[in-house]
């Protein structure tokens, strides 16, 4: 049996992801685990998986809100799925075929929201200067 391969639009929806989350206070960008995965400061808000494992998906995997995965799934299964490893933990799935750009921003949003540290939050990513 031949093995999945890289998805051809893999590198035009790891383009809108990245522009979308570099678009946040302090996020930087690096590898983990084979993929594109973006932090603010040393802590995950999103990643890109481009057939991870030859799962088929081309998608971003997101931190969600207790509760939120199911419900996603369980309302739209072609757009949302739990991803391997941090599915456990709450994350979801996007498959990016099936969702626009403004929508990709607003939940890549939410999950900075959630990891992003309050300091940072409550200063809207400005940088505070200390005395």
């Amino acid at each position: 049996m031949a093995r999945a391969r890289k998805s051809d639009s893999g590198e035009e929806h790891l383009r809108r992801v990245r522009r979308i989350c570099m678009a946040m206070p302090e996020c930087s960008e690096k590898l983990s685990h084979g993929e594109p995965t973006f932090f603010v400061r040393k802590k995950v808000f999103a990643m890109f998986a481009n057939n991870h494992h030859d799962d088929g998906h081309v998608a971003a995997w997101i931190p969600a809100a207790p509760g939120v995965q199911g419900a996603l799934i369980k309302t739209a299964p072609e757009r949302f799925f739990r991803p391997p490893y941090v599915g456990v933990r709450g994350w979801v799935g996007i498959e990016l075929d099936t969702i626009n750009d403004e929508e990709l921003a607003s939940y890549i949003r939410e999950a900075w929201q959630m990891i992003a540290p309050k300091r940072l939050k409550v200063t809207g990513g400005v940088k505070l200067l200390r005395k």
